[in-house]
């Protein structure tokens, strides 16, 4: 058996998976930022990852289903309340679909889920069930691409108000709030993992456990990229370009879409 890490060389290794894994290299992560994407393309975007988006408190949810510590579950449900909101005021899913309605798309058809990538799908309903039935260390470890998502927030802010009509404060609004509520998201995760992954093979399934996180946010990106890019071949049951895209703004689309085949 090898022996534990220190702290300072677990925490180390767990933000080299960000260095090396995180989806802000993927091309079409480049492509938004950049201003590379046609409406179509950034309209898929928002529709799959509203998808991630409004699965991530029933994985919080499910995650809280399982801690016995009170005072664990009292500082983690915040991040429930952080994407549903109250009754009335909106949380990061309402913002999330506000972006929706500023791109042109349809919230209710974007809420529906119809549409989403069968990839996109797959690799977002598997990191719910990951953190539903893996030991805790793992699933909180496989939340810790948090550690990496501020730098994305303020580039895709930067990038998408330099190079899109439809960006400005409010279609934007759950990224600068996600700026704020992502470092204490980040505190709580990684102090309980740094603190409870105390030998060499807990430590080895956390860092596991953040790589298939990774994996999963990757794959999200290599479904719009071959669905949309290349060889921009949609798959049955994938958004078509059209649908929850209202009047003028349909006949764009389709017209898009045609240019690629």
């Amino acid at each position: 058996m090898k022996p534990p890490l220190s702290r300072e060389a677990f925490e180390q290794r767990l933000r080299a998976v960000g260095a090396a894994r995180y989806h802000d290299k993927h091309p079409f992560h480049q492509m938004l930022h950049g201003g590379d994407c046609t409406m179509t393309q950034v309209r898929a975007w928002v529709i799959n990852r509203y998808y991630y988006q409004s699965r991530i408190p029933m994985k919080d949810a499910a995650f809280l289903s399982r801690m016995a510590d009170p005072q664990l579950r009292r500082a983690w449900r915040s991040r429930i309340e952080d994407h549903d909101g109250g009754l009335s005021e909106g949380g990061g899913i309402r913002r999330w679909l506000r972006l929706a309605e500023a791109v042109g798309l349809d919230p209710d058809y974007v809420a529906s889920s119809e549409g989403v990538l069968p990839a996109t799908r797959f690799a977002v309903d598997a990191y719910v069930a990951f953190v539903r039935e893996r030991p805790m260390i793992e699933a909180v470890a496989a939340s810790l691409t948090e550690l990496f998502a501020p730098k994305i927030h303020e580039e895709r802010i930067a990038g998408l108000l330099q190079h899109y009509a439809f960006a400005d404060e409010s279609s934007l609004a759950y990224f600068r709030q996600r700026l704020e509520e992502a470092p204490k998201d980040v505190q709580l995760g990684l102090s309980y993992v740094l603190k409870h992954a105390d030998t060499r093979e807990k430590q080895d399934a956390a860092v596991a456990a953040l790589i298939f996180k990774t994996d999963v946010l990757w794959a999200q990106l290599d479904a719009l990229y071959s669905a949309y890019v290349l060889p921009a071949r949609i798959p049955p049951g994938g958004w078509n370009g059209q649908d929850g895209v209202a009047g003028a703004r349909a006949e764009g689309a389709a017209d898009e879409l045609r240019e690629h085949d």
